[in-house]
């Protein structure tokens, strides 16, 4: 909803209005605790600072009287902030610190007006921040695919080393726009640090204090090999090889036949220049067609024919170090592991890549994504507000001023109506008038978001009515 004209609509008199945002709880959602990412960037990017500018109002009288067809736009409210702040904007918010894991349903920050006058502010400012849901369900998601990706690495090689290098992000090309990747890519490598979405390393770089947050190999795609002719594969993959002996290198395999490119040219007439390589210098072949699974079975399959297996110390085959897999087509990362284990064969030997599923597939409803008023004061006195549609219970919101705290079991709860102790309170003053409270680094908030043992083996304890539920996650990832 148009927030322009909200100022004429509140009750006479009111003084402050003080919204939150959280992630509502949802009955079998796969997601249980989600990762608070994102906010420093809006903050940063749009509301720090004088924002407020003459030539703005100008601008926005214009506009609005063209939009509306009628005078409604607040000019002399907007004025006043220019003149008694100097353009910054008289808000506060309070904030989740970003990375922290925070279960389904609490409050992760809180808005509200510094100056009685301008008590129309705090929900001005929603539309923007309700965008928050996307860096937020990213984070979330990537998060739980290395939680799977952890469980069967740990299970099938008795380590979780090299974890954060196990899901690539493929995702640039598949997202509606370049902040879009920004924020998504950046969301990703809250988790991981292998990507090829450089929008995402540009923003953690700017945003986020980190030079250099992922990294990547050089890759062959379609256009490369099939540009020699489909009777010249062998001379393309031998390219690969040829421009780029020391470091690893992805080659796309499947423009014509997945299995007769690893028989015949990988695993016979290059087969000598493949084993000539490294772990430091491997080739990883690329599947990017048929069912994932069961393409990706019949190419190790043929690789541990032709090149032979190992049995590593958890009695999980393995292929040699000079030679892996990256499945990034269509993957259920959680059936496709399995699987793998299932046929005796060791996470070690496969990389996935996720796009469109990871930066895309994604919607506000996919975590219940909400900004809600929950209390106001009128007249000097403070009232408790809340929505309750009776349609919908499940959009029930919260009541009064908010805190979280960890209750007497150590779980995150959020406290309504004002009882919570403000020395107990978890939300950080990362906003007010204008001015940027908190600045983390992308190391911290990978440090808050780095799994648990606990992680690895059962679902998050979670609050409300997700108790005592599960759910694997179970999310197929687009072609990208």
């Amino acid at each position: 909803v148009n927030p322009i004209t909200h100022y004429k609509q509140y009750p006479p008199n009111v003084s402050k209005i003080y919204s939150y945002f959280e992630c509502r709880c949802k009955k079998g959602s796969p997601f249980n605790e989600v990762v608070f990412f994102g906010l420093q960037y809006l903050l940063k990017k749009y509301l720090t600072g004088a924002v407020v500018t003459e030539e703005k109002i100008q601008q926005a009288k214009v506009f609005y009287q063209m939009h509306f067809r009628q005078t409604v736009f607040d000019e002399d409210g907007w004025r006043k902030i220019l003149e008694k702040y100097d353009g910054r904007l008289p808000i506060r918010i309070k904030a989740v610190p970003e990375g922290r894991v925070v279960p389904r349903g609490n409050v992760l920050f809180t808005v509200e007006n510094t100056d009685p006058e301008f008590f129309w502010l705090t929900n001005y400012v929603e539309t923007m921040l309700v965008q928050m849901w996307y860096p937020i369900t990213v984070a979330t998601v990537s998060r739980e695919f290395k939680k799977i990706l952890a469980k069967h690495l740990r299970a099938s090689s008795g380590s979780i080393e090299g974890l954060d290098t196990r899901l690539h992000d493929f995702g640039y090309r598949g997202v509606s726009s370049q902040e879009s990747a920004a924020l998504g890519g950046a969301a990703h490598l809250v988790n991981f640090c292998s990507t090829d979405t450089v929008a995402g390393l540009l923003m953690a770089q700017r945003y986020y204090s980190c030079p250099m947050a992922g990294f990547s190999i050089p890759a062959a795609e379609h256009s490369t090999i099939i540009s020699w002719g489909r009777s010249r594969e062998k001379e393309a993959f031998e390219q690969m090889l040829e421009q780029f002996p020391t470091s690893p290198v992805s080659v796309v395999s499947d423009s014509y036949d997945i299995f007769k490119a690893c028989k015949h040219i990988w695993g016979d007439k290059l087969k000598d220049r493949v084993m000539e390589r490294s772990e430091d210098s491997c080739l990883v072949i690329r599947p990017d067609s048929g069912d994932p699974t069961e393409t990706l079975l019949q190419v190790i399959q043929i690789l541990e024919e032709c090149f032979g297996s190992s049995v590593n110390s958890m009695g999980y085959k393995l292929l040699p170090s000079y030679l892996r897999i990256i499945q990034g087509d269509g993957i259920d990362l959680g059936s496709i592991e399995q699987k793998l284990r299932d046929e005796g064969w060791s996470s070690e030997n496969v990389f996935f890549g996720c796009g469109s599923a990871l930066l895309q597939k994604i919607n506000r409803d996919t975590l219940n994504c909400a900004f809600k008023c929950s209390y106001v004061e009128n007249n000097g006195q403070g009232m408790d507000v809340y929505k309750l549609p009776m349609t919908d219970p499940s959009k029930g919101s919260k009541k009064g001023q908010l805190t979280l705290s960890r209750n007497s079991d150590g779980l995150l709860e959020t406290l309504e109506k004002g009882v919570g102790k403000p020395e107990e309170d978890l939300l950080v003053k990362v906003f007010e008038n204008g001015s940027l409270l908190q600045d983390y680094s992308l190391e911290e908030i990978r440090r808050k978001a780095q799994l648990t043992e606990e992680d690895e083996v059962a679902p998050p304890r979670h609050n409300g009515e997700h108790k005592g539920s599960g759910g694997g996650l179970h999310i197929l990832n687009g072609q990208h």
